[in-house]
């Protein structure tokens, strides 16, 4: 952690000291389910609680510089996610004998045909749900706060802190994701001559299945990811009544704060193939 060496010859300075310290601390319960008529689940919850005096190496730079004791209590740290769940659920449609599923019958030159439609077919569910992790909330806009874009110039480069250290939260997050295969056997070879095999698996696979627009992250101001509040504060209101365009300027500022990276990705399609030999 940043501390500073007051009193040093010529002058004092800000160095590293190895004074930061943190407790992990919590359990997790787990369900398996061994495959079963075809269906394999396996759920799992984990309660943690993660608090330290900083979580990074720098955390504490800014009490450093003027001269401040560090934070010797601890609180929440940045990647403390309270609550995390797990569910895993996979379905396979077996082949030969142990396959239980809809068929296809049909005559070919007076003999009966059968298809298994879903032979060697499966698909895969995992939904993810985790609580927000923690973050400072701020009292007034500022330009140096690491979560904006550095939109406006002229404001405040000292942000200060409302409430606790980490004592706000993102709100919780929520993930499906969900993907279907079929396994192919392949067989080649000369007549008489031992055939050799190999194996294709088709699949699709869709992230983010529900097309969740989580929040990953805020600017601390507001606690909002669209809005950081200077528009609606005195400097920006102020800002606007210069403007050649009150309106061109909000939309285009509107446009710069609402950043695609404090969202999760959307959803996404994959279509792939598999080839094993």
């Amino acid at each position: 952690q940043v501390v500073n060496v007051f009193g040093a010859f010529p002058a004092s300075y800000n160095s590293f000291d190895n004074i930061d310290f943190g407790t992990v601390k919590g359990f997790s319960i787990a369900y398996d389910l061994r495959r079963t008529k075809g269906v394999q689940l396996t759920a799992n919850y984990t309660l943690s609680f993660a608090d330290g005096t900083g979580s990074s190496a720098t955390d504490g730079v800014n009490l450093a510089s003027v001269g401040q004791p560090n934070l010797r209590t601890t609180h929440p740290l940045d990647y403390d996610q309270r609550h995390t769940v797990v569910l895993n659920i996979d379905y396979r449609f077996a082949s030969g004998k142990d396959y239980i599923g809809p068929v296809f019958t049909y005559k070919k030159g007076g003999e009966e045909k059968t298809i298994k439609i879903f032979e060697n077919v499966g698909a895969n569910i995992v939904a993810r749900a985790g609580s927000g992790t923690p973050y400072s909330r701020q009292r007034n806009i500022t330009q140096g706060d690491p979560n904006t874009q550095n939109v406006v110039v002229g404001l405040s480069q000292r942000s200060n802190l409302a409430g606790m250290v980490n004592g706000s939260n993102l709100p919780w997050n929520f993930k499906i994701d969900l993907r279907v295969d079929k396994d192919i056997d392949l067989k080649w070879g000369k007549e008489g001559e031992e055939k050799k095999h190999a194996n294709l698996n088709v699949y699709i696979q869709v992230l983010n299945l529900l097309d969740a627009k989580n929040i990953l992250k805020v600017y601390k101001a507001t606690g909002n990811p669209d809005d950081d509040g200077y528009l609606a504060s005195s400097d920006g209101i102020n800002s606007l009544a210069s403007r050649n365009s009150a309106t061109s300027f909000t939309d285009l500022y509107t446009v710069k704060v609402n950043d695609p990276s404090y969202y999760s990705r959307p959803r996404v399609v994959r279509l792939g193939l598999l080839f094993d030999f």
